[in-house]
């Protein structure tokens, strides 16, 4: 493992920087963390490596394998993995962070909220995202493309490649983050690695003018690296990491259940009493009858064909099916939606339902907390976020118990609340504006007629 004491080691000459980013991320690409998350994120985008790889194979006589050429081998990948990822990320996220400071979201940037969402996304798929605090903005980095560096005896994140190449025939490119600043490198198809640009600071004070133009007049650094880590967990491991046999075994079964019925569908005939027939003769007998639909046959000994089918397998390999997507459910303490799908629900069997997802989210919004506090330090913003939580509810009976709590109730809460449950706390300040104007209007005295002049 390359840590960031072995660039320090390097000191500042450029060619043996150069061979050291080219090395480290040779070494970082060929890593069990690095192949791992390449799989967790094909997973997550609907593709299955283990089943696409997977060939039916017979033997012969003498024992040895043979590529299956002949029976049907189709191959199904689940997304169930990705409604996952996707259900945790809108569960603690999709109603949005909120900060005691009402301007602090304005500090943190327009897409702020969007970019932790982001950040938590390719967490939970990789293992780790990176936020980078550009100034004024977030800008994450997936695990993919990023390198961390390690402090040999903190642990703590000191230092970090980022790389992207578009094509194999485009330039890659790579930028050096360290605590006093960034070089960016570029290396096209072909060629040796170049500085693109030399070491610069985070932030540059720029000087314009008419004549001169843009000028860099100096620059400042953070305290530290305006990196900050997000882990999917304690363990910094993939969301998959347990859970990848099962849904192999889950895609395995359903791939097999089609493959049976596939097999299934093959209609063969058996012919009596033609011993004295070969291949070529059955071929133009069955060929005869596809045609003619006519089968002659001489006295009760004759020959005749009968019509022969396959059933397959369905009602074992579906209970397989039930078992697995149950055991996934388990294993990844989501919330099942088709559990909750009675017009019967109380509020109270819905609550029991979000148990299992409620306490693995408890563990994500830590990751995610710790993660939104140092990109805050990194601004200045001294605040804290919190979370309101996308819960499947019954509305009718939420409403009715707040409608009987109201007395003990602010004002702003209740309006909170209710556009929680109906969906649209986004719509918030745009509905407190509206009930100012109408109050406005409403408390406005009307004005007195103006009397007439006597003549």
């Amino acid at each position: 493992m390359i840590t960031y004491q072995d660039l320090e080691r390097l000191g500042q000459e450029a060619d043996a920087r150069g061979r050291f980013i080219l090395d480290a991320i040779d070494e970082y690409k060929g890593s069990a963390f690095f192949r791992a998350a390449a799989a967790a994120q094909a997973y997550y985008d609907g593709e299955n490596p283990t089943i696409t790889s997977y060939e039916k194979v017979i033997f012969d006589a003498e024992g040895k394998a043979h590529k299956d050429m002949w029976t049907a081998n189709h191959k199904i990948a689940s997304s169930f993995f990705g409604m996952v990822v996707d259900q945790e990320v809108s569960y603690l996220l999709g109603n949005g962070i909120r900060f005691s400071d009402e301007h602090t979201l304005e500090r943190l940037g327009d897409d702020f909220e969007l970019e932790v969402q982001d950040a938590l996304e390719y967490a939970r798929i990789a293992g780790a995202a990176y936020g980078f605090w550009n100034l004024d903005r977030l800008v994450v980095f997936r695990a993919l493309e990023f390198l961390p560096l390690y402090d040999e005896e903190t642990g703590a994140l000191k230092a970090g490649i980022r790389f992207w190449q578009l094509a194999p025939e485009k330039p890659l490119r790579l930028t050096l983050y360290e605590p006093d600043g960034f070089t960016e490198y570029v290396r096209p198809a072909g060629e040796a690695l170049t500085v693109l640009r030399e070491k610069r600071a985070y932030k540059l004070n720029v000087r314009r003018s008419e004549a001169d133009g843009e000028e860099i007049v100096d620059g400042e650094n953070y305290a530290g690296l305006p990196i900050v880590p997000l882990y999917a967990n304690k363990q910094r491991k993939s969301a998959l990491t347990g859970r990848r046999n099962t849904i192999d075994a889950l895609d395995l079964s359903r791939s097999n259940m089609v493959n049976n019925v596939d097999e299934g569908n093959l209609i063969y005939w058996v012919l009596t009493n033609c011993g004295g027939m070969d291949d070529l003769d059955d071929a133009r007998f069955v060929e005869r009858l596809k045609t003619l639909h006519v089968s002659h046959a001489d006295g009760d000994a004759g020959a005749t064909a009968t019509a022969q089918s396959i059933e397959a397998p369905f009602e074992g390999t579906k209970v397989t099916v039930d078992m697995l997507i149950n055991q996934l459910y388990d294993d990844f303490q989501a919330f099942n939606a088709a559990a909750v799908t009675a017009s019967n629900q109380s509020a109270t069997a819905i609550q029991a339902s979000y148990i299992p997802l409620d306490l693995k989210t408890d563990q994500i919004e830590r990751q995610v907390t710790r993660f939104i506090g140092g990109i805050l330090r990194l601004a200045g913003i001294d605040d804290e976020p919190t979370y309101e939580r996308n819960q499947l509810i019954n509305r009718q009976e939420e409403t009715q118990n707040l409608i009987m709590q109201a007395q003990y109730l602010d004002e702003e809460y209740i309006r909170k609340k209710l556009l929680t449950i109906n969906g649209d706390i986004d719509q918030y300040d745009e509905m407190v504006e509206r009930l100012e104007e109408e109050e406005g209007r409403r408390m406005k005295a009307p004005e007195e007629p103006e009397e007439e002049e006597a003549e």
